[in-house]
């Protein structure tokens, strides 16, 4: 990979992207071929084996990173009310990782709120160096611009912990016209699009729209202020959703696509062109 900064999807297989990607023996060896990082949602739902961290280890580079998230039980059932002995368990899981990880995702519920933040202090704070995390939050409290807000944000600078972006708007502004859309939009929250500046890398998780070209016009906000980072010294994680992830991989292809006219040193995405593209422009 040679992008300045790290550029993902929310899984690394899918069956939409075989006429995309290029040739490798494993779906993940050939999605990292492309991208350098990719979001571990499957971790939130099940925790993996030893041996399959040891397996996905091998069929990525050194300068790939995996953003896992914490599983379900610690942060959805037990709002971070865990012992050390459970997070330890889980870190000893994915040890073998432990070179190629990024920051945790660290996804809260919407149950989380203000008055479980000394949970979430505790928990950062008890994260073996050089572990860490960033955090997104969904309580209504954590968007007003409040007194709860401006609590959440100093802790987080405090610890130098970036708060996750969430940008749905793209996905809400589309007409609930097919499963997938009508799915997307239950699952994600429709909350604003709030940034804290710190110096821990960014991470903006964009949920698009499902018209492809639809979703330039809310890029472009984002383009800039990537490439503004990124000329910064900064190294942002971007990661692209689509409504149906099949499309997420052509999405992805046109955000580049934007970045690069903006800033030409950006790199061009290894995607297989001697396939073709359907449905890109």
């Amino acid at each position: 990979m040679t992008l300045p900064y790290f550029l993902g999807c929310p899984q690394w297989q899918h069956p939409s992207w075989n006429r995309l990607l290029p040739a490798g023996n494993t779906p993940l060896a050939r999605y990292s071929q492309v991208f350098n990082c990719v979001e571990g949602n499957t971790t939130f739902y099940a925790t993996p084996t030893q041996a399959q961290c040891r397996q996905w280890r091998t069929q990525v580079s050194d300068d790939f990173r995996f953003l896992l998230k914490f599983p379900r039980a610690i942060t959805h059932d037990q709002l971070l009310a865990v012992t050390l002995g459970e997070v330890r368990a889980f870190l000893e899981v994915i040890a073998p990782l432990e070179d190629v990880l990024g920051p945790f995702l660290l996804q809260l519920p919407a149950a989380f709120g203000p008055q479980h933040l000394d949970a979430l202090w505790r928990f950062i704070d008890n994260l073996p160096a050089p572990l860490n995390c960033a955090v997104e939050v969904r309580h209504p409290a954590f968007f007003t611009k409040g007194e709860e807000e401006r609590t959440l944000n100093r802790g987080l600078r405090a610890r130098n912990t970036a708060r996750v972006c969430m940008d749905s708007r793209a996905l809400f502004a589309a007409p609930a016209a097919s499963e997938a859309i009508r799915d997307a939009q239950r699952k994600k929250p429709k909350v604003p699009v709030h940034l804290l500046p710190v110096e821990a890398p960014q991470v903006v998780r964009f949920i698009g729209h499902s018209e492809l070209e639809t979703n330039r016009q809310y890029l472009a906000p984002w383009v800039d202020r990537v490439a503004s980072w990124i000329e910064s010294g900064y190294v942002p994680y971007v990661f692209i959703h689509m409504p149906d992830n099949g499309d997420a991989v052509s999405l992805a292809q046109v955000w580049q696509s934007m970045l690069l006219e903006k800033l030409p040193g950006a790199g061009a995405l290894a995607l297989d062109t001697q396939r073709p593209q359907m449905g890109l422009f």
